[in-house]
C-alpha cells in the first residue's frame, strides 16, 4: 500500500477494527492460513527479496538467507507446530474459597496492532490480531517489494502495510492501537511511547544499544575472533541492534586478540575490504556522515589500530578496529550502529563489569571465556536484555528464548510462545455453578460470621467446612 495520509490510515484502521470486530482473525484456521501465506512468500519470493537487501545495503545473498528468509520461515514452523497449544485455555487450580468452581486462563487476541519493523509480524498474526505493518523507509526497496508482495499472500482485509516516511509515521501513531510494536533507536522509541501514552496503549520497543563483548585471556583466541568477527562484520556491516559495539579485555591479552581480529578479517573481506562483496555497506548518506564523523572525532581518529578505510561513493566503510578509545568519546557515548569496534583495555577482567555497570543496559552483552566461575559472576553481576556466553548474536535465533531489551535497551520480549504472549490478553476465567453458598459472606453482617471468614482466609479447614455448609444458619 503506498503512503497513506492522516484520514486514510484513520479509515484504514476503522476497517481493520470492522475485521476484527466481527471475528475473522479469531480462529486457529484463518491464522493458520496466514502463517502458510507467509511460509510461500519465504519460499517463492526468495530471490527477490535478497535482491532487494542488496539494493539497499549491498547485503551478501547468504547474509540475506540466514538473517532474513531462514528467521521469517523457522518462526511461521514454530508458529504453526505451536498455536493450537498456545491459543488452549490452560487450566489453572481453584481455590477453596470459591469451591466448587474451575479456574482457567485464555490468550486472546488484543485487536489492531501496529508493527513499526520490516520482519517482526509473523507473531501478531499468529496471536490473532489484525495488523498495520510500517516497513522501514531507510530501506525503500524492501519496504517496497514488502507492500507489494505481502497482499498477495495474506488477507489483505486484515492485514495492510503502509508505506512512507516521518509524516506517515506520524499519521499511524495519532491513531489508537491496541498494542505497538516498534524496532528501532530510542531516540524514535521515546517518540513512539508518547504517542501510546496518549491512549494509554501498551508498547513492544526493542531498542538497542551499547552491546559489549567481554574476553578472557583463557579462550580459544582463533575461534574467538571468527564469533566476534561474524556477529559484527557479518551482520550487515555492524548495523544491527546485537551487533557487537566495543570489546574489554586486559592490556595483556589485547595485542594478541588485535592480531587474531586482524588475520580473520583479511581471511573474511581480504586485502581490500571495500571491494568485498560480502561486505554490505551503510545504509544511506545520514548515516555514513554519523559514523564518519564518529571516526574523525580528533580524540579518537589516531586510535585507529587496524582498517579505517571508506568509500563516501560506495557507502562503505571498511571493518575498523580503535584501541583504547577514551570513554567519553562519542564513540563510546553512542549505539555505533555500524562496522566500528573499539577495544577498551583493562588490567584486569573483573573490571569489565564496572565499566559495562556505568552504562545504560545492553540488548545484548557477551563474553568469551572458559572460567566457570567468570561466567556465573558475569551472568549475575550484568544486567541486559540477553546473555550469550562463547559466541555472539546467534541466540537471536532459538525460539524458546525471549528476545528484548531492559531499561533503555527495551520493553518487553518477544520469538516463540513470548511473541504469542506479547500479542495476547491473558484473560482470567472463573466459572462456578450454584452450590457452595457460603452465608457468612453476605450481609447483614455478625461476630459469627467474621469468626468463620477469619477462618477461611486463613486457610483453617474447619472454617471451610462451615462457611461451605452455610453456617451460620439462619443469622
Amino acid at each position: 500500500m503506498a503512503a497513506r495520509g492522516g484520514v486514510g490510515v484513520e479509515a484504514d484502521v476503522a476497517a481493520l477494527r470492522a475485521q476484527f470486530a466481527a471475528g475473522r482473525t479469531r480462529g486457529a484456521e484463518w491464522r493458520a492460513a496466514q502463517l502458510r501465506g507467509l511460509l510461500r512468500m519465504a519460499a517463492e519470493a526468495e530471490a527477490e527479496v535478497c535482491r532487494a537487501l542488496h539494493a539497499d545495503l549491498a547485503k551478501p545473498y547468504t547474509e540475506s538467507y540466514v538473517h532474513e528468509i531462514a528467521l521469517v520461515k523457522s518462526s511461521c514452523r514454530f508458529a504453526l507446530k505451536n498455536l493450537k497449544k498456545w491459543m488452549k485455555p490452560q487450566k489453572v487450580s481453584a481455590s477453596l474459597m470459591t469451591f466448587p468452581s474451575t479456574a482457567m486462563v485464555t490468550a486472546e487476541p488484543l485487536g489492531v496492532v501496529l508493527v513499526i519493523s520490516a520482519w517482526n509480524y509473523p507473531f501478531s498474526i499468529a496471536a490473532g490480531n489484525a495488523v498495520v505493518l510500517k516497513p522501514s523507509e531507510v530501506a525503500p526497496a524492501t519496504s517496497s517489494l514488502l507492500a507489494e508482495l505481502l497482499p498477495q499472500y495474506v488477507d489483505s482485509t486484515c492485514i495492510k502495510v503502509v508505506e512512507g516516511g516521518v509524516a506517515e509515521t506520524t499519521a499511524l501513531l495519532e491513531q489508537k492501537w491496541d498494542k505497538i510494536f516498534y524496532t528501532g533507536n530510542g531516540k524514535i522509541g521515546r517518540i513512539v511511547m508518547a504517542s501510546a501514552a496518549k491512549h494509554l496503549t501498551p508498547v513492544v520497543l526493542e531498542l538497542g544499544g551499547k552491546c559489549p563483548v567481554v574476553v578472557d585471556s583463557n579462550v580459544d583466541l582463533h575461534v574467538t575472533a571468527k564469533r566476534i568477527a561474524a556477529g559484527k562484520w557479518g551482520c550487515n556491516n555492524g548495523q544491527a541492534c546485537i551487533s557487537p559495539d566495543f570489546i574489554i579485555t586486559t592490556k595483556s591479552f589485547a595485542p594478541k586478540l588485535l592480531e587474531a581480529l586482524g588475520k580473520v578479517l583479511e581471511k573474511f573481506y581480504g586485502d581490500e575490504p571495500l571491494r568485498s562483496s560480502d561486505l554490505s555497506r551503510i545504509v544511506n548518506s545520514n548515516h555514513f556522515n554519523r559514523l564518519k564523523k564518529l571516526m574523525d572525532d580528533e580524540n579518537v581518529s589516531d586510535k585507529i589500530v587496524f582498517g579505517g578505510q571508506r568509500d563516501e561513493h560506495q557507502l562503505k566503510i571498511a571493518p575498523t578496529i580503535f584501541m583504547d578509545v577514551p570513554l567519553d568519546s562519542g564513540i563510546m557515548k553512542e549505539e555505533i550502529f555500524g562496522p566500528l569496534l573499539p577495544i577498551i583495555t583493562v588490567d584486569k577482567i573483573h573490571e569489565s563489569f564496572a565499566l559495562i555497570n556505568s552504562m545504560t543496559k545492553p540488548l545484548a552483552a557477551y563474553l568469551f571465556t572458559k572460567d566457570s566461575k567468570l561466567q556465573e559472576q558475569y551472568e549475575a553481576g550484568i544486567s541486559a536484555g540477553g546473555m550469550l556466553v562463547n559466541d555472539t548474536v546467534v541466540h537471536l535465533t532459538n525460539q524458546y528464548l525471549p528476545f528484548g531489551g531492559v531499561g533503555e535497551s527495551g520493553i518487553g520480549a518477544y520469538h516463540g510462545s513470548f511473541s504469542f504472549e506479547a500479542f495476547s490478553h491473558k484473560k482470567a476465567v472463573l466459572v462456578r455453578g450454584f452450590a457452595g453458598e457460603a452465608a457468612a459472606r453476605y450481609p447483614p453482617y455478625s461476630t459469627a460470621k467474621l469468626k468463620i471468614l477469619r477462618g477461611v482466609l486463613k486457610g483453617n479447614l474447619g472454617s471451610m467446612i462451615q462457611a461451605i455448609l452455610g453456617f451460620p444458619r439462619g443469622k
